[in-house]
């Protein structure tokens, strides 16, 4: 923990050269003090170290989330906030080698598993997940990515629960069923709506809408299908969908924007198109759902009640 915690940086040169083994970092004039750069294939070069140590500083660490492995290994785990709220969360993990503190290339993280105790009727249920955490930059690929979206924030009604296994080098570990807080979202904010087709429910997330801006934007999203057994985290849905949206203002007496494009699926899984959000202030963005022939399934009304709420 204090390995990444401290860390500060010190560059001694304008411009990074390539190295081609890990200790010409020092010969490049690069410190980052809490990590020693050795010949170790397994860890990073000082340019890699580097770049995982710039993507750290815009993220927060999750101590409970947090281990050590063997006595040998550390994993820490991340988002944005340092916490968690209703809806789409991208979580983080790096694991380090504690005798350099660097950072370790190669190491797996899987079954991450979010389990709801609901106290009154005293049953369980989970909430839609990412596949396992993989590299998602070839800057920094000792920055491993997944994503859970809660279906529900903690309250006196129910608490939330994670675990997850890790692979560090051959080493065994992980996290199992460690309390995690998960909060509500402000007013004006709706990521995480669901619908049924038949018997089966699928939840739509919405991803990242903080980032969004006055203008054009990429809007993108998940469909996760609910698992049969209901503790079973639920993976993204394998059947396709299209989402038309039409984004409105109900402040502003429910004007629309022009160019916006339905979402439609991509080849990682996730859905995109383009919303055009065209001033400040709480947008509601009305859905349909329509399957792989065309036919309406969820959503479909002039303001339909299947949407998500974002307000600028």
């Amino acid at each position: 923990m204090k390995k990444v915690k401290g860390l500060f940086l010190v560059l001694a040169v304008a411009a990074l050269t390539a190295c081609n083994s890990n200790d010409d970092g020092v010969q490049a004039g690069i410190e980052i003090p809490g990590i020693t750069i050795t010949d170790d294939i397994d860890c990073c070069s000082a340019e890699e170290a580097l770049q995982v140590y710039k993507f750290l500083q815009t993220v927060k660490i999750v101590p409970e989330l947090s281990t050590e492995i063997d006595g040998k290994y550390n994993v820490f785990a991340y988002t944005t906030t340092g916490s968690f709220h209703n809806g789409y969360n991208e979580i983080f993990f790096v694991a380090t080698k504690k005798a350099t503190g660097n950072y370790i290339k190669n190491f797996d993280i899987t079954n991450i598993t979010p389990l709801m105790h609901m106290v009154k009727m005293d049953m369980y249920h989970s909430t839609p997940v990412g596949p396992d955490a993989a590299s998602f930059n070839d800057g920094y690929l000792a920055v491993k990515r997944t994503w859970v979206s809660f279906v529900m924030n903690t309250s006196e009604a129910g608490s939330w629960t994670l675990s997850y296994d890790a692979l560090v080098l051959g080493s065994k570990g992980g996290i199992e069923k460690k309390d995690v807080v998960v909060n509500a979202l402000p007013d004006g904010q709706t990521w995480l709506k669901s619908f049924k087709v038949d018997d089966a429910t699928y939840y739509l997330s919405l991803v990242n809408p903080l980032d969004f801006k006055t203008g054009t934007n990429t809007i993108t999203a998940y469909v996760s299908k609910k698992s049969a057994k209901a503790t079973v985290p639920y993976q993204i849905a394998e059947e396709t969908f299209t989402i038309d949206i039409d984004p409105r203002m109900p402040d502003m007496g429910n004007h629309t924007s022009p160019n916006n494009t339905s979402l439609t699926k991509q080849a990682d899984g996730s859905y995109s198109g383009t919303i055009n959000l065209t001033m400040t202030g709480l947008w509601r963005i009305h859905l349909t759902v329509k399957d792989a022939d065309g036919n309406i399934v969820a959503g479909g009304e002039e303001l339909s009640t299947l949407y998500w709420d974002v307000t600028l």
